[in-house]
């Protein structure tokens, strides 16, 4: 596949400096003090509202902007500063992302249980016994018998971790370590420490650079074998027995990451004005697809290890991992016809 480089047509082919950096490090560290504020607002010491849930979101975006704009563009920033400041925005945004994927997780899991049994309503909640379901509904015997006891446990092990996702986050927002990041991108908002010849130095280099380092790793996909709906080969290894998480997950997972970097470059060189870029929309939410489908198929098979849980239980959970590996497969499927897409260029 030829590699889709920046056209010298596009906005990304004008001359940028450091001063649209310094731009954009200081309108995400102002969202980022904003959100903080909500965040505090709304009152977060107890379950978390929907505006406190909302701001935990805005501080992990701009977290996640300003620490990616960091390793993209360090040549042009104090070096000191940001290899200090990018670790500590790693942790605060992957400590407050905890419990919304507890919960998302668990919402799939039993959304994909109630549409493999085929109850009326998700397993956990189901207090119906098979034997009176119309056939219908019964779906595949063992798998409705032991549906609605998958999903509690399901629902017993994720509840728990996301509580404990919730406690953490509160932990860490009232830490000293936290202030010490508050307080940093406090100074952002009106200082970036760009290095003297920051403002006379083309970002676009950088940019392409990270565009670069995205093209390669997806080339060493393998989109071929993705080019099909269904990948045998890659489900067998899926229902590998092995605890530890899936082997052949983790490049489509740093492409994930680069593909995120790439997207932040972009926003940097073409402003808040740009328009969004569909092609790397659809690749970005196929690849968050990829990553939720491979993260519950784990969540199911750990809970299959549960010690002594009933054989109808245990099989619900193979097959609700089989279907979550399946899930991946369709991700990276839909992945590789987005990302193989031409771009359309209007007169």
């Amino acid at each position: 596949m030829a590699q889709q480089h920046l056209d010298p047509t596009e906005p990304m082919a004008k001359t940028v400096t450091g001063d649209a950096l310094a731009g954009y490090l200081r309108a995400q560290a102002t969202e980022f003090l904003r959100a903080l504020r909500q965040h505090r607002e709304t009152g977060a010491g107890g379950n978390g509202s929907e505006e406190s849930v909302d701001a935990a979101r805005a501080l992990r975006r701009s977290a996640r902007r300003i620490s990616g704009s960091l390793h993209t563009f360090r040549p042009l920033l104090d070096p000191d500063w940001s290899e200090g400041m990018r670790p500590e925005l790693a942790w605060l945004s992957g400590t407050l992302a905890l419990e919304h994927a507890c919960a998302a997780r668990l919402e799939r899991l039993l959304n994909a249980l109630h549409r493999l049994s085929g109850s009326p309503t998700l397993p956990a909640q189901s207090t119906r016994p098979a034997a009176s379901a119309p056939p219908a509904e019964r779906g595949g015997g063992n798998l409705t018998v032991g549906a609605a006891k998958a999903g509690a446990l399901l629902d017993r092990q994720l509840t728990l971790a996301r509580t404990r996702a919730h406690s953490a986050a509160l932990q860490a927002l009232g830490s000293s370590r936290f202030h010490a990041v508050a307080d940093r991108v406090a100074v952002l908002a009106s200082e970036v420490p760009l290095t003297p010849t920051a403002t006379t130095t083309d970002l676009r280099p950088l940019a392409t650079a990270a565009e670069e380092r995205l093209t390669d790793a997806v080339t060493a996909l393998p989109l071929i074998t993705a080019g099909h709906p269904y990948n045998a080969a890659a489900l067998i290894h899926g229902l590998s027995p092995d605890p530890s998480p899936h082997s052949q997950d983790t490049p489509w997972h740093q492409v994930r990451l680069l593909l995120r970097l790439h997207r932040y470059a972009r926003e940097v060189i073409e402003g808040a004005d740009a328009p969004v870029n569909v092609r790397l929309l659809a690749a970005g939410q196929a690849l968050n697809r990829h990553r939720d489908a491979s993260e519950a198929a784990t969540a199911a098979a750990s809970a299959a290890r549960t010690p002594r849980i009933a054989p109808a239980t245990a099989y619900a959970l193979g097959v609700l991992h089989a279907d979550q590996r399946h899930e991946v497969e369709a991700a990276r499927f839909a992945f590789q016809q987005s990302w193989q897409k031409q771009k359309v260029t209007t007169p």
